[in-house]
């Protein structure tokens, strides 16, 4: 019989195990990322000196996390939610901007990104509105609340600009689906983004005609069906509107560094020496690791900074050149096997909040792991999202953290939940 008042008994610690991988992988890329001559363990000068700081409180947090009460989590969620609201607005007031954004709080030699935070506390306040029982997410009311609390947070991310955090935030739409969602508002999501990038390759007119050839095939495969013929008028005239309004919106919302790095991506633009080099050198360094990489501080890009902000947000370049193809895929692995492995734990959950919690988690990491790694390797545009637990940067690190420490001590509480 297991031992109810011992949490060391009851925490998973495969996924505390991978967790510590990650952390100590992504910090030797750091300091190779980040290695200059005459580095040493512990140089706050240097962005791994740094990030073992920011390492060692992570620890503090851990303990902090799974000393405290589960039902504190479940308790405190709507709390902890508007704090993280406000803490967004404020930006606008208070915030400082790094990198053409205004997404940090500046406290003498120390900034903080709250964004990185908002993602648990969203996590949190899903949770506990889709464990009531009087919720049903079949109802368009409760739908739409649904909606307001995941897109909320978003639509303050996006002005300050930083699309890339908020984007992550559609991650939560997986988490719908498997709480019951019907699958058209995945298909819709879909097929939205998929029509957005095809308007921008294709004249909105040919758009029109493909989507019109479509909607016709299928009222005709499913004219016997009982659907109105509205419908596919509605649904027809949605997507053609989207196509000529992708134009607007795309020069109009976003901006030039947004719009160039989406050309690049789309092949309307060759520019390996301005707002395309990032992603140019790290393809290169990517490939000089061939089968088993370089070395460890042993990669030319790397060593050579040609790989700019390599230690953040392309810190997987590194990987790629100095751990080679091996090497790469045994992080890829770790991953995915920490992503399939909440998802498990998940599913076991006798709290619907706990569940839904854990889903969220393993799609919070699933897409930042799917778009950081596509980024890198050119096949999505930059978009400013970190790698968990590799990218340096204390708020990303502890963002992560909390994130999946708060599920892990929801999971261990898992056995008093009768």
């Amino acid at each position: 019989m297991r031992n109810k008042g011992n949490i060391l008994v009851r925490i998973d610690w495969l996924m505390i195990l991978i967790y510590f991988v990650l952390v100590f992988i992504g910090w030797l890329n750091i300091y190779s990322a980040s290695y200059t001559e005459g580095s040493t363990l512990g140089m706050m000068s240097q962005p791994h000196g740094r990030q073992q700081v920011f390492i060692g409180l992570s620890i503090f947090l851990i303990i902090l996390i799974l000393a405290i009460e589960a039902k504190f989590y479940e308790r405190f969620s709507s709390v902890i939610y508007l704090v993280s609201l406000l803490s967004l607005a404020g930006l606008f007031l208070f915030g400082k901007n790094i990198s053409g954004a205004t997404s940090w709080y500046s406290f003498g030699g120390f900034s903080i990104q709250p964004s990185e935070f908002a993602k648990f506390a969203t996590a949190l306040a899903l949770a506990k509105f889709m464990s009531d029982t009087q919720t049903n997410i079949k109802l368009l009311n409760h739908l739409l609340k649904i909606f307001a609390i995941i897109f909320l947070p978003a639509l303050i991310i996006i002005p300050q600009p930083d699309p890339g955090s908020a984007m992550v935030y559609a991650a939560f739409f997986f988490v719908l689906y498997r709480e019951g969602l019907s699958p058209i508002y995945l298909l819709l999501g879909f097929s939205g983004a998929t029509l957005f990038v095809l308007t921008l390759v294709l004249d909105p007119m040919m758009i029109s005609l493909i989507c019109t050839v479509i909607a016709l095939l299928i009222y005709f495969k499913n004219r016997k069906k009982k659907h109105s013929k509205l419908l596919y008028v509605a649904i027809l005239g949605l997507c053609i509107g989207l196509s000529y309004s992708v134009n607007y919106i795309f020069e109009n919302v976003f901006e030039q560094r947004h719009r160039d790095r989406f050309n690049i991506v789309l092949g309307k633009e060759v520019d390996t020496k301005g707002i395309g080099y990032n992603t140019a050198q790290s393809e290169i360094a990517i490939g000089n690791g061939g089968w088993t990489g370089k070395g460890w501080l042993q990669g030319t890009q790397t060593k050579g900074g040609f790989v700019p902000e390599q230690h953040t947000d392309y810190i997987f370049s590194t990987v790629g050149e100095e751990w080679g193809f091996l090497g790469s895929s045994f992080v890829v692995f770790l991953f995915v096997a920490l992503i399939l492995r909440v998802l498990h734990r998940a599913d076991l959950q006798k709290s619907k909040f706990s569940r839904v919690y854990g889903y969220s988690v393993a799609a919070i990491l699933f897409v930042h792991f799917l778009i950081n790694i596509a980024m890198v390797m050119g096949v999505f545009p930059t978009v400013g999202i970190p790698l968990p637990f590799f990218s340096y940067g204390g708020s990303g690190l502890w963002g992560f953290t909390i994130l999946l420490f708060i599920f892990i001590k929801l999971d261990a509480n898992r056995i008093n939940e009768w």
